[in-house]
């Protein structure tokens, strides 16, 4: 089995929902770099045993409960949890609480098909990646002044929202319900090292030169930073 290689323009079943026998996932931002995935994991479901020999691969949690496990270890997830995972680290996540776990992945080199199957309670082991897919609503749309960049605004059940803002805006309008910045610069896809910042209560201060992707989630409390 050999890991895949996205076609980027001919592939655009994946800017709609993936249904997943654990749930779904959603492209949320891509660009010629970077690739952001929105997963839904019922509890109590779990991904596959899997890997990306290719790219690396930031977990963000936004709700829910879970474990992401490796072949040696395994570490809890919950809101605002951050995870790096390695090209070549073998990695599963299960939801363990009483709701959908929700989680970012964030990806860099873009290639969704960048994946192998080690382990699966689904039958997929030697599968590539789904085909199937469903009409996520609105269709994503251009980012201006990014070339090739796309963006959905606002998930399909309308509980996360996905802007690109600037590391100005980003220091002096942190936004109530902000919890990640993502940094969508060169540097972090070259270095394969991503500094993503949190809400409010993080000291690091967000690079005024950089332009960040910001996940929002209007219905949480989180008083803005001053």
């Amino acid at each position: 089995m050999r890991a895949g290689v996205e076609q980027f323009d001919t592939d655009s079943y994946l800017d709609d929902v993936i249904p997943k026998p654990w749930g779904y996932e959603y492209r949320a931002y891509v660009d010629d770099y970077f690739d952001f995935w929105a997963l839904h994991i019922e509890s109590p479901h779990s991904t596959s045993m899997h890997v990306h020999p290719r790219k690396v691969t930031y977990l963000l949690c936004l709700s829910g409960q879970g474990v992401t496990s490796g072949l040696a270890k395994s570490v809890d997830v919950g809101v605002g949890t951050m995870l790096r995972i390695a090209p070549g680290a073998f990695h599963t996540t299960r939801s363990t609480g009483g709701e959908p776990l929700e989680l970012i992945e964030v990806e860099t080199p873009r290639n969704k098909f960048d994946l192998l199957r080690l382990e699966d309670g689904y039958s997929r082991v030697g599968a590539p990646y789904e085909s199937d897919h469903r009409d996520a609503g609105r269709p994503m749309r251009a980012v201006r002044n990014r070339p090739h960049a796309r963006i959905r605004p606002r998930s399909p059940d309308k509980r996360t929202e996905y802007s690109v803002r600037t590391g100005f805006d980003v220091f002096y309008r942190r936004a109530v319900g902000d919890m990640f910045y993502v940094p969508l610069c060169m540097s972090g896809a070259v270095h394969r090292e991503v500094e993503i910042l949190t809400n409010a209560s993080d000291p690091r201060r967000p690079n005024t030169d950089t332009v960040y992707l910001a996940i929002n989630r209007p219905e949480r409390t989180e008083e803005p930073r001053p």
